[in-house]
């Protein structure tokens, strides 16, 4: 965890540990000490978009007149596809722990590996969890996680809760941020950035990030559910635009208010939205509203899908949008794997960043990595070409064994497949046993503080 600005000096560089350790532990009891009581109205340390739409209800109506908060907007299927895709690509993700070595690095054997892919929280499972988390950045800007530790003064973790981001407001006081969080009871929490997982989003001033549903999606959203709205009462009506009744003769106020009602009960509702008109005493018909081609409402939906993915960096086709492009072919796939290097990365890095400075503070050791290979493995052709080639052959140099391909398949290891092939001088290739690796798994030491920095 990060400890306060004081706890560092010189003076305190060759002191025992236990001393070190006890200096650090009463400096944050006194910063702990000054974090803002629950007494402070929460207006006056908030920033950025925190809890406006828990004390107020929502966003306010955007410039159609139709309010966008987080439950309207997910109405949209474009903001939802795009919500739930990231989500999911995020959820499904495993991610590694290591630990470098001398020659590179090797896998770390924690109790964390559990919490990170399989239950953070008691009632969260890992992919939701991630997903969540991906959630409230795509729309509040910012995902929180808290960590829950054995005992305020230790490293060792039990589990981290997700946070709903609409719950928390942020206070910054002497560089350092404190996160006041309305638990599920109703009641509120001040919790400090060392037990805090924050994950960023676009725009981050080091407190908050920006909020899509304010920078962008607003506007956007709005027309679609604007739009939404149209449509369903057009459709509503039986698709039948305004029209009018004309006559070449004169009617009285009497005859015309008795037309009026007696046309909307033979033709309105659903039931007889369909019937034919029988007109007589020269009656005539005539279309006073354009259709829904003319009106382009078609057009705008259609225009929406594509801004609002333009927005979250998804590519049309991935939430179902293909009219200009097939669903098959190089180019789709190259767009896939685009989505996962410039969408999901802008994620992922500031989710990993996060994790290793808050669970293994200042250790250049141990560290955890997010695996997308099976996000940006190809198509069977494309896989059985890179493996060949990562094997190794006639006067081709190899850089993969048979069973590390076999364990990415997800098959068990052959007796004899640990063999690194390499091309021999004459182009013949050579096979030379792969350096033997320890099968002693590196312990996490219970991931305490105590135990993780004697390894600095």
């Amino acid at each position: 965890m990060n400890a306060p600005q004081s706890w560092y000096n010189e003076s305190r560089v060759h002191q025992p540990g236990s001393t070190i350790l006890n200096s650090w532990r009463a400096d944050r009891q006194a910063a702990r000490s000054a974090v803002p009581q629950a007494a402070t109205p929460v207006s006056e340390i908030t920033r950025g978009t925190a809890m406006f739409d828990v004390l107020t209800g929502g966003f306010g109506p955007g410039s159609t007149g139709v309010p966008v908060n987080e439950q309207t907007a997910m109405c949209v299927s474009a903001v939802y596809a795009c919500v739930a895709l990231i989500g999911g690509a995020i959820g499904a993700l495993p991610l590694n722990l290591f630990k470098r070595t001398a020659d590179g690095r090797d896998s770390y054997s924690s109790d964390l590996w559990w919490l990170f892919n399989e239950q953070p929280w008691s009632n969260w499972t890992a992919g939701s969890a991630w997903s969540f988390a991906a959630q409230s950045i795509g729309l509040r800007g910012d995902g929180f996680w808290r960590i829950h530790r054995v005992t305020p003064y230790t490293n060792q973790i039990q589990g981290f809760e997700p946070c709903h981001p609409g719950r928390m407001a942020i206070v910054r006081q002497q560089g350092r941020n404190y996160y006041r969080y309305i638990q599920d009871d109703g009641t509120e929490v001040v919790i400090d950035q060392d037990d805090m997982l924050h994950f960023p989003g676009v725009g981050f001033d080091g407190v908050r990030s920006m909020s899509p549903l304010r920078a962008a999606l607003r506007p956007q959203a709005g027309i679609a559910l604007a739009a939404d709205e149209f449509a369903a009462a057009f459709f509503r009506n039986g698709a039948r635009p305004d029209f009018a009744l004309k006559t070449s003769g004169n009617v009285t106020k009497e005859q015309a208010d008795l037309l009026r009602a007696t046309w909307g009960e033979k033709h309105s509702g659903v039931h007889n939205a369909h019937l034919p008109a029988v007109l007589t005493g020269g009656l005539e018909v005539q279309q006073l509203t354009m259709n829904a081609e003319d009106a382009q409402l078609l057009t705008t939906r259609k225009f929406q899908v594509e801004d609002i993915a333009r927005i979250y960096g998804v590519p049309p086709h991935m939430i179902g949008y293909t009219e200009k492009t097939t669903s098959w072919g190089s180019g789709v796939e190259n767009m896939s794997i685009g989505f996962v290097r410039y969408t999901l990365v802008r994620y992922l890095t500031g989710m990993r960043q996060e994790i290793n400075r808050k669970i293994w503070p200042r250790n250049n050791q141990v560290f955890c990595e997010f695996n997308l290979d099976a996000l940006l493995q190809g198509d069977a052709t494309a896989q059985a070409g890179y493996f060949s080639k990562a094997l190794g052959g006639p006067g081709t140099q190899g850089w993969m064994t048979i069973n590390e391909v076999r364990h990415l398949k997800n098959l068990k290891p052959l007796p004899d497949g640990d063999r690194l092939v390499q091309a021999g001088a004459a182009g013949a290739p050579a096979q030379t046993p792969a350096p033997e690796e320890s099968t002693e798994p590196l312990k996490g030491k219970n991931d305490a503080p105590d135990a993780e920095t004697t390894d600095q």
